[in-house]
């Protein structure tokens, strides 16, 4: 294939996996491989490249930007083939473009990497190891072709707060769209059955429960899972902010593992969330996905 024609089969692919993404069409269509970068993510950034620091800028929710704090997000690989286990590489860099080498522990992890379609659809949840250079890499299988967007979690030991830095990949394949699954307040994986319990109010904290069973019968052998009994991300449909979410039990072994796993998140506006629940059972980590629409209009 020339050149030209690679440059015309990827901008085809990228707006049919952006239509896909806000609900729109459902062709089929392939992805040739290459980096993205939206329009929104540019119009936040300066001249380098870097996110405007500035009371707009503090406001925005996780994982929108590849920049925040003197921060930066490098995304060493930009593409990456469907259904291929091959390996991710990334580094963060500071206000000097330097590696960072020294991280804080946060649940468990000095940096958790979650790895999502824009559909939503596809999600994983990575925890990979870093160099002594300040590389970090993980070996990683996303199951179709698309538009993806990667999130680094971490808390840089010479920082105040937790960042999340968002970055863009793309997954090259035969790529089909796919409609964001309806809200319901039932999943199930791997045989077990995942109640939500709960609703999302814009701007306030609200409290999510989940229950686990398996064949009708409560699970009570729940495992924790990086210092509590779950782990929680929410995405926004659309533009896929990352939701800061906080698990009421944050130490591990600070409650009798049962059926039942509770958070407390903040949705940043009305609209349409993704939840991806993790939870532990004999000594394997399950995911349990729920869409969820926000109800009242907070304060």
């Amino acid at each position: 294939m020339s050149p030209l024609k690679k440059i015309g089969a990827f901008t085809a692919a990228l707006a049919a996996a952006f239509a896909a993404a806000y609900g729109v069409g459902s062709a089929v269509a392939p992805v040739d491989g290459g980096s993205t970068r939206e329009a929104a993510h540019a119009s936040m950034a300066d001249g380098d490249g870097h996110a405007e620091q500035g009371p707009a800028a503090a406001h925005t929710p996780g994982g929108l930007q590849v920049s925040e704090g003197g921060y930066t997000l490098d995304l060493g690989t930009a593409s990456l083939p469907a259904g291929t286990r091959t390996t991710l590489r990334f580094v963060v860099r500071d206000a000097e473009g330097a590696p960072v080498t020294a991280y804080r522990t946060e649940h468990g992890k000095q940096l958790h990497l979650i790895v999502a379609s824009r559909e939503l659809t596809a999600y994983r949840h990575l925890h990979p190891t870093r160099a002594a250079d300040g590389t970090w890499s993980t070996p990683v299988e996303l199951p179709e072709a698309g538009g993806y967007r990667v999130f680094a979690d971490f808390t840089p030991a010479a920082a105040r707060e937790g960042l999340t830095l968002g970055s863009d990949l793309a997954v090259t394949g035969s790529y089909a769209a796919h409609a964001l699954p309806a809200p319901a307040n039932t999943a199930t994986v791997d045989g077990y059955t995942v109640r939500l319990d709960g609703t999302l109010t814009p701007g306030r904290e609200s409290d999510l429960t989940f229950s686990v069973s398996r064949a009708g019968r409560p699970v009570t052998t729940l495992q924790p899972y990086l210092g509590a009994y779950g782990h929680l991300v929410a995405l926004r449909s659309g533009d896929l902010a990352y939701l800061h979410v906080h698990p009421h039990e944050e130490a591990e072994g600070t409650a009798v593992p049962g059926p039942e796993v509770a958070f407390t998140a903040t949705a940043p506006s009305p609209g349409t969330y993704r939840l991806f629940l993790d939870f532990k059972v004999g000594d394997r980590v399950h995911t349990a996905a729920f869409t969820a629409t926000t109800t009242g209009h907070g304060h």
